[in-house]
């Protein structure tokens, strides 16, 4: 029979791990707290995910669509009642450059939620001041918080913006008048947590490991071998790091109870030979295609300047790589 490979979809995958209460705990404690174990869990119930809601202003309305990838309330007794905070993860396999301004909109989506749900109580003005009734929403009305925290799975050091600031090009002298939006960033390979949860330990320590590019290939995969035998890594945390890397898996060997680091490595390994050749044909096309702009464009007596646009616009690529295609293939061509 053949083997069951398939191809876990990280998003699903990371979302199940982090369901767990005492991950999420303990995640969001090292996150925000250095370890100390201020969020217990106990404390925490899941919410939905899905925030999408409708932006009214005037005659206009538009719908947001927005789906949170986990997001748990932490619920916490207090004397004179209870302490309400939301707590969101939000998983990246690639750099994404205009994250602040998402994180913004994944949170505004959880206050517009709590809003609208508010809002439901006030059908008529009775016991409102006409300010109140216009707001939907009584002076002592308060949401609950909101933090979220996006978790970085990817190799390259993460470069994007971490501020609504730094995707925004604001004239000297205007910042303080500008408002800004911070996100909380963890780069799964490169981190200092304070992590006590096994599961957690043992994630995190095997993705710095297979995220290392310092690491040989070879080399990388015998550390992460002997650090899962040596501490007896748990399946659901093998699983988590395929889907954290975008693996496949031999699920013949998980139903086995056999499937462990060496069975994702060689996954891993299959998986990257597979994708350097693809690259390697991709780039034999590109290059293949360059020469023939390049031929064409000498023979109709087009500039270098031409030909470099040319080569811009229908290989899209920049400039820099333009002029390397010219100057690489422009000599054998003339």
């Amino acid at each position: 029979m053949a083997k069951k490979t398939q191809k876990l979809k990280p998003d699903t995958v990371l979302k199940n791990y982090w369901r767990s209460n005492e991950r999420f705990a303990d995640f969001f404690n090292a996150v925000l707290f250095e370890g100390k174990r201020v969020i217990k869990p106990e404390e925490l119930e899941d919410e939905d995910t899905e925030e999408s809601s409708v932006l009214e202003h005037k005659k206009y309305a538009e719908s947001i669509q927005a789906s949170r990838d986990n997001i748990k309330i932490r619920k916490k007794s207090k004397i004179h009642g209870v302490e309400f905070v939301m707590l969101g993860l939000e998983h990246q396999e690639h750099i994404h450059y205009a994250m602040p301004m998402r994180v913004m909109g994944y949170d505004y989506g959880v206050y517009k939620k709590q809003y609208d749900g508010n809002s439901e109580k006030y059908k008529t003005a009775e016991g409102m001041e006409e300010d109140e009734y216009l707001s939907k929403m009584k002076k002592t009305d308060k949401f609950s918080a909101v933090i979220t925290v996006v978790v970085y799975y990817g190799e390259k050091p993460w470069d994007g913006a971490v501020t609504l600031h730094e995707m925004l090009n604001i004239p000297e002298g205007m910042e303080k008048y500008v408002n800004d939006y911070k996100m909380q960033l963890v780069e799964a390979g490169r981190n200092d947590l304070a992590l006590y949860n096994t599961d957690n330990v043992d994630l995190f320590n095997l993705l710095k490991i297979i995220l290392d590019r310092s690491i040989p290939g070879n080399e990388a995969k015998k550390k992460a071998i002997q650090y899962s035998e040596e501490h007896n890594t748990d399946r659901a945390v093998v699983m988590t790091v395929a889907g954290a890397t975008n693996s496949k898996l031999d699920y013949d060997a998980f139903e086995k109870g056999d499937g462990t680091m060496c069975t994702l490595f060689e996954e891993i390994a299959r998986e990257n030979e597979i994708k350097g050749r693809e690259e390697g044909r991709e780039v034999g096309r590109e290059e293949g295609r360059a020469v023939e702009i390049i031929e064409t464009g000498y023979e109709f007596g087009l500039s270098e300047d031409n030909i470099l646009e040319r080569l811009q616009k229908k290989l899209d690529v920049s400039l820099q790589t333009a002029r390397e295609y010219l100057g690489k293939f422009g000599k054998q061509t003339v």
